[in-house]
């Protein structure tokens, strides 16, 4: 107790005299910085008032500078404004100048701004002098309350030194005495034990309390970010005004292979198509809230005759929100980095449908400069060294790497759209690491699920000498990092497509009418592009296994498959489609009547008002995909519906 009351006071003492030492220091320090930002607020002031007094002054407008001076006056702590002219008279004065202030309280000018303190007229006055029209303007400031604030000041330091002191005696005090008895606890059981096997500390086993207090803290804070996010109204509006808030005056330019508008010459005129594509379905509603530009191959046959001289052209074409840059490629670069490379290589690759991937090197040499090509073109769009560029998918997979080397600070966040294979599978790419050092130089790697991020990690592991975090998901290679997350992707909400759709009865009817099905007919529905992954083929056979099985909806069933062509100059895809055309066609054969088909098969595109109104007439939506990443499909035949009907398979 003696020990005890010796340290609080030794301890109060040192405190005190240490808030005796800090309380003038304090106080002047307060001064200063209260005297500091009057000073500069009289320098804005005077830059404020600098060019029209200057101008009322070589009119003599009494008045007009009578009412600048006011203007100022309406400050409370303005004590009042003055104009003194070379021979040192107070010309012009404010309203509340003190009485009987002269020029000699102000101090003279030598072409800089003089301030000088003054206790006159019963106050406590800074007053500031600044050179103007061959005399000076005369700012006169109360700063009586600096004092009151400092005596606070130094009030507040001393009962926090003693709040202080008391907490710190408390606390150690209390610490000393679990140590002290920890300590003996573990000396008693020392001479009861072994050596070898004397009690450790307690303090060693808080080591797994606290692990667990963090693990909680994380799922804590997970929680609340999701309820954050849920009560958020997401709108494109919001995802706008949060990008400028955050990343103002930020530049977005994202970059992908398909175009969201794409310009065909049909019968001699330019016709609009908007491509059937879960990417750009995703993110045409970002970029046209966020604006920027959008980079992508120009592959339409009117493309060229639609864009400017610097291969630009506005979109959406009725009410234009951001730039379409498009890159023109040869026919042997989209043979080798597209259908080569991308479509015969990665992409089989990345979806288990036991498609054999082909490697071939002069489709990686296309590749690397078809990527090449597209960071110049990120390069030339860029208008400031920071911008915020969204690299797309598979066909891009070294542009991140390209563009950090010429625009170390911009943002690069890559998202893949498509499965990540495990890293047995992806050993068999031939050029596996120039692919995940390209991937790399992203700032933010993105993909669907948390599965496909695991994968990439594991990829990475095993073929890059590189660190990798696996709590925070973060990559450090060649001494940068790389967030790698999970995001999975969705649609627009409301969709833009319906807007302009009548209910769903009157869809139906629509549809009915355009196919020729009868009223009593129940529809179906799947919309793909025309892919081996898709399992459009397993549809057909699902069909005829329903009218085998049960011979009642024969007549009473058809299924629409909307199948937009695509990557018609691989094999594999030709074989697709016509396997498909022949199994619809033998389908149809035997169990079709000569007003219904129990397939109908529409290998053509669809804009996506035609796809919506589609999804609001089928009473049944199929997808099927053998290996996929996030397809959206799902998620649009939901939205489509404004009747709670409908079933999704």
């Amino acid at each position: 107790m003696r020990m005890t009351t010796r340290f609080i006071a030794s301890l109060l003492a040192v405190l005190a005299v240490v808030a005796v030492a800090l309380s003038p220091l304090i106080g002047g320090l307060i001064s200063r910085w209260f005297q500091r930002d009057i000073e500069i607020r009289s320098g804005l002031v005077f830059h404020t008032l600098e060019a029209p007094l200057a101008e009322r002054l070589g009119r003599h407008d009494a008045d007009g500078i009578r009412t600048l001076f006011d203007d100022v006056d309406r400050d409370e702590r303005v004590a009042g404004v003055g104009w003194c002219d070379a021979r040192n008279v107070l010309v012009h004065r404010s309203r509340r100048m003190p009485d009987g202030f002269s020029c000699r309280f102000a101090p003279a000018t030598t072409g800089e701004p003089v301030f000088r303190s003054e206790t006159s007229f019963g106050r406590q006055l800074l007053v500031g002098a600044f050179p103007l029209a061959g005399g000076r303007l005369v700012i006169v400031h109360d700063i009586g309350y600096i004092t009151d604030r400092s005596a606070s000041a130094q009030g507040y330091l001393v009962m926090s030194l003693i709040v202080l002191a008391a907490l710190i005696s408390m606390v150690t005090v209390l610490v000393a005495r679990l140590t002290l008895r920890d300590w003996l606890r573990t000396v008693r059981d020392s001479f009861a034990q072994p050596v070898a096997s004397a009690a450790k500390p307690s303090s060693a086993d808080l080591a797994p309390l606290v692990d667990e207090i963090r693990q909680r803290l994380r799922a804590l804070d997970g929680v609340r970010r999701s309820v954050d996010d849920f009560r958020l109204n997401w709108a494109p509006e919001t995802l706008a005004a949060i990008l400028d808030r955050e990343l103002p005056d930020s530049e977005v330019i994202v970059v992908s292979n398909r175009e969201p508008y794409i310009h065909n010459l049909v019968d001699g005129r330019i016709d609009l198509q908007i491509p059937a594509s879960g990417l750009v379905s995703a993110l045409e509603p970002v970029i046209r809230a966020c604006s920027g530009t959008w980079i992508a191959h120009g592959s339409g046959s009117a493309d060229n005759l639609s864009v400017d001289a610097h291969d630009h052209i506005a979109v959406p074409p009725d009410a234009p929100a951001y730039t379409l840059r498009r890159v023109w490629l040869s026919e042997a670069e989209q043979d080798g980095y597209y259908y080569g490379l991308a479509n015969e290589g990665l992409w089989p690759l990345c979806h288990i449908a036991f498609v054999r991937p082909v490697f071939r090197d002069g489709d990686w040499q296309q590749y690397v400069a078809v990527n090449r090509k597209f960071a110049d073109a990120v390069i030339a769009e860029a208008r400031t060294p920071r911008p915020i560029v969204l690299v797309q998918d598979y066909h891009f997979a070294l542009l991140p790497r390209m563009v950090r080397e010429r625009l170390p600070e911009a943002t690069i966040v890559t998202f893949w759209h498509i499965p990540w294979p495990n890293a047995e599978s992806f050993s068999i790419c031939p050029w596996r690491g120039e692919i995940l050092r390209g991937l790399l130089g992203s700032s933010i790697l993105g993909f669907h699920t948390q599965f496909h991020c695991n994968n990439f990690l594991s990829a990475v592991d095993r073929f890059l000498e590189s660190r990798i975090d696996q709590e925070e998901a973060t990559v450090t290679h060649g001494g940068e990092t790389t967030l790698v997350r999970h995001y999975p992707i969705s649609i627009e909400w409301p969709p833009q497509a319906i807007r302009s759709l009548p209910p769903a009865a009157v869809c139906r009817a629509q549809v009915q009418e355009r196919l020729g099905i009868g009223a009593d007919v129940r529809l179906g529905v799947g919309v793909e592009r025309f892919d081996y992954t898709k399992g459009i083929l397993d549809r057909f056979l699902a069909v005829e296994a329903l009218l085998v099985n049960h011979p009642e909806w024969v007549g009473r069933f058809s299924f629409l498959q909307i199948a937009a062509p695509t990557r018609n100059r691989l094999p594999v895809y030709q074989q697709l489609r016509a396997e498909a055309e022949a199994l619809a066609e033998r389908i149809n054969a035997r169990y079709g009547r000569p007003n219904w088909r129990p397939i109908v098969l529409l290998a053509e595109h669809h804009s996506p008002v035609e796809v919506f109104r589609l999804f609001r007439a089928a009473d049944v939506c199929v997808v099927s995909s053998l290996h996929d990443g996030m397809n959206l499909v799902a998620k649009e035949f939901v939205a489509a519906r404004d009747d709670e009907r409908g079933v999704l398979v």
